[in-house]
């Protein structure tokens, strides 16, 4: 489940039926000749500095927008309706920042249906998603190893990191023949759905020359998605929330500095709630 939006804290931009011609279509008349599209936005962000301000800094420039849907639909060729959708719709997100989620229908009028219609169209919701996730270190330059993966979270445009816990040292895991680990925890607002997202952070693990040799073993660079929104989630390869972060110190602890509220939505406790619950049940040496 993703967390819904309170729409009284968001305020919606609204752009209707600008004319684009562009040349998307199956076939090749219309990717040669072009047609005129019109495209709807619905874009929600929150607005109440901006409004309260007068300031045009603080909002999203709705003619600027306009400029970008224009260049995007005539800069790129689809011949689909649904992947110009899909591939406008991240772009309004990856390009404007204070955009929480985005509706986008293209409308085709000229569609070659051959029946009488006003236009035919798709639409795409699409929505930044809210993920915590914990890094960790114990092997080479630990430091190093958690810094350049935050840089490299961080340069993936469809993945944008919020807040960054301090870097701490713990004591190791499971396996406790091992050296200590630096760790961190940090929050991320992200386009990628669950599954691309772990491929995408395990893509980063494996640049820094992370092996599975040992359960809980030594490693240059550990990546988890500890939560994603409010998703339960579980298949062979990923289980959301993390399955055994409410026992894991070096997990809650950055947590709780970036944070602290944040409630496990199956075990109905929060962040903070859970460390200090862990804290009363294990010794110095489990931290």
């Amino acid at each position: 489940m993703v967390q819904e939006r309170n729409e009284k804290d968001y305020s919606l931009i609204r752009i209707r039926d600008l004319k684009v011609f562009a040349h998307h279509g199956v076939f090749e008349e219309e990717t040669e000749n072009g047609q005129d599209f019109y495209v709807c936005v619905d874009a929600y962000q929150n607005i109440t500095t901006a409004a309260t301000l007068d300031e045009l800094v603080l909002t999203t420039d709705y003619g600027d927008m306009c400029h970008h849907i224009t260049d995007f639909l005539t800069d790129n060729t689809f011949k689909l309706l649904e992947t110009a959708a899909e591939e406008l719709s991240k772009s309004l997100l990856m390009k404007y920042s204070l955009i929480d989620s985005v509706e986008v229908e293209i409308k085709k009028p000229q569609a070659p249906i051959g029946l009488p219609l006003a236009y035919a169209s798709v639409v795409r919701k699409m929505s930044r998603h809210r993920a915590l996730l914990s890094l960790g270190s114990n092997m080479e330059d630990r430091e190093k190893h958690i810094r350049d993966a935050l840089e490299e979270l961080d340069a993936e445009p469809a993945t944008n990191v919020v807040k960054i816990s301090s870097l701490m040292e713990t004591n190791p895991y499971g396996f406790k023949e091992q050296d200590k680990f630096i760790n961190c925890a940090v929050e991320v607002t992200t386009l990628l759905p669950p599954k691309d997202l772990l491929i995408f952070t395990q893509g980063i693990e494996q640049q820094h020359g992370r092996e599975r040799k040992i359960h809980w073993g030594p490693r240059t660079l550990d990546i988890d998605i500890v939560f994603y929104d409010d998703l339960v989630y579980g298949d062979g390869t990923l289980q959301i929330p993390h399955i055994d972060m409410q026992n894991r110190y070096f997990v809650l602890k950055p947590l709780s500095e970036i944070e602290p509220g944040y409630r496990h939505p199956l075990l109905n406790r929060t962040v903070m709630q859970l460390l200090l619950e862990l804290e009363e049940k294990i010794s110095d040496a489990d931290k």
